[in-house]
C-alpha cells in the first residue's frame, strides 16, 4: 500500500482544535487499513512568529514542497497586530500558495437540507444550492508590482496596487473551471470587471477563446463581478462553476459561504499545476474560516470545514472520491440528527462541542463504510 505524505499546519486560534479532528480521522483510516498516511506537523502564522520572527520557516517550507498535501488549519489574531507587514500571520499562506504554485483555489458552497434556516437567505433560495467558485490564487492585485506606499510629503501619502494577469494564468485557471463544469453541471460563469479594468478585458477575451478551442460542450456565460455578486445573494442556484480572479474571488467566495449559513461550514482546496511526470499536483486544504481567537480553547469551533477540506484532499490529491463522498454523508447525517456547534445552532437542536461534533461525524462514518 502507498504511503500518503501529508504536512499539518495547524496555526493559531481554533486552527488546532479543527485539526485535531482531521487527525481522529486519519488514525481511524489507518487503523482500518483503509490508506497509509503518513503525517508531519510544523507552524505556520502566529505560531511560527512566535517561535523563529517569521510566518513560515524555510524547513517548513521544505516539508511543504516534500509532502504530498498540505493540511492547513487557520491563521492571525490581534496578538500580532503589530508585527511587521512581511512576517505577519497571513504571510505564511501566502508564501505556501506562491511557492508552491498553488494557482486554483476552489471553494465549494454547499447548503445542507439540515441548514437551510440557517442562511441569512429565504429556505427556497438557498435549499440544494452545490456551486463552486474558482479563484485564481497567485497573480493579480495580491501580488502584482509595483505594491508601494510613498510619503509625498505635507502629510499625504500615496498608495499602489497593482492588478496584473498574463494570458497564460487566465488560460490555465479556465480550464480548471471548464474541467470541473464537466463533471457537475456543465455550466461556467467567469466573472470580472471589463468595463472599467484591462485586466477584466483580457479576461474576458482568454476564458473566451479557451472556450471556443477547447470547451465547446460547456455553457459559457459572462457577468460583471458586481452584478455577479447581487446575483448570487438574488438566486445563486442560477450558478454552477463560476471562475473568476483573485480580488473577486475572495470577494465573492466569501458571500457564498455565507449563503450556507456559517462559514464555520465551508472548505476549500487550492491546486498546482499536474506534474508530467508523476501526474501529482502540488494541493494545500484548508477552511474557509479565520482563526476565531475569541472562541479559542473553548471547545465551540465547528469542525466541519476542516474535516470537509480533508475529504476535498481525499478527493482531488488521492483519487479517493468513494470515501470523500462518505465524508460528506456523515456530516450530512450529524446535521440531520439535529448535532450543532455553537455557530450554527437554533432552536430545537442539540449543542454539541468541537470534540463531540467531531466524534460523531467519524461514527457516522464508521456506519457508512462498514
Amino acid at each position: 500500500m502507498a504511503t500518503h505524505k501529508l504536512l499539518l499546519l495547524p496555526g493559531d486560534g481554533i486552527g488546532p482544535e479543527v485539526m485535531a479532528e482531521v487527525k481522529r480521522l486519519l488514525d481511524w483510516i489507518n487503523a482500518q487499513g483503509i490508506a497509509h498516511f503518513a503525517t508531519e506537523q510544523g507552524l505556520v502564522g502566529g505560531a511560527a512568529y512566535d517561535a523563529s520572527k517569521l510566518a513560515i520557516t524555510d524547513a517548513t517550507m521544505a516539508q511543504a514542497s516534500a509532502a504530498d498535501a498540505v493540511i492547513f488549519g487557520a491563521v492571525g489574531g490581534p496578538k500580532w497586530d503589530s508585527v511587521p507587514y512581511e512576517a505577519r500571520p497571513e504571510a505564511g499562506l501566502l508564501r505556501l500558495r506562491k511557492d508552491l504554485g498553488l494557482f486554483a483555489n476552489l471553494r465549494p458552497a454547499v447548503c445542507y437540507p439540515a441548514l437551510a434556516e440557517a442562511s441569512s437567505l429565504k429556505r427556497e433560495v438557498v435549499e440544494g444550492l452545490d456551486i463552486m467558485i474558482v479563484r485564481e490564487l497567485t497573480g493579480g492585485v495580491y501580488f502584482g508590482e509595483p505594491k508601494t506606499i510613498t510619503d509625498l510629503g505635507n502629510g499625504q501619502k500615496r498608495a499602489v496596487d497593482t492588478q496584473v494577469y498574463d494570458t497564460y494564468e487566465i488560460e490555465r485557471i479556465a480550464r480548471v473551471a471548464f474541467d470541473l463544469a464537466r463533471k457537475r453541471r456543465n455550466k461556467v460563469t467567469s466573472m470580472e470587471k471589463r468595463n472599467v479594468m484591462k485586466s477584466g478585458v483580457l479576461w474576458n477575451e482568454v476564458v473566451t477563446q479557451v472556450h471556443a478551442r477547447e470547451y465547446k460542450d460547456v455553457q459559457l456565460e459572462h457577468q460583471l463581478a458586481d452584478s455577479g455578486g447581487m446575483n448570487l445573494v438574488k438566486w445563486p442556484k442560477q450558478f454552477d462553476v463560476i471562475v473568476t480572479d483573485n480580488l473577486f474571488g475572495d470577494m465573492l467566495s466569501d458571500i457564498a459561504a455565507m449563503l450556507t449559513g456559517s462559514l464555520g461550514m465551508l472548505p476549500s482546496a487550492s491546486l498546482g499545476e499536474v506534474d508530467a511526470k508523476t501526474k501529482k499536483r502540488r494541493a494545500l486544504f484548508e477552511p474557509v474560516h479565520g482563526s476565531a481567537p475569541d472562541i479559542a480553547g473553548q471547545g465551540l469551533a465547528n469542525p466541519i470545514a476542516m474535516i470537509s477540506s480533508f475529504g476535498m484532499a481525499l478527493r482531488y490529491s488521492f483519487d479517493m472520491g468513494a470515501l470523500a463522498d462518505k465524508v460528506d454523508a456523515a456530516i450530512a447525517a450529524v446535521l440531520a440528527h439535529g448535532l450543532r456547534t455553537a455557530d450554527i445552532r437554533s432552536e430545537g437542536t442539540i449543542a454539541v462541542s468541537t470534540a463531540q461534533m467531531g466524534e460523531a461525524i467519524l461514527k457516522e462514518l464508521q456506519a457508512l463504510h462498514g
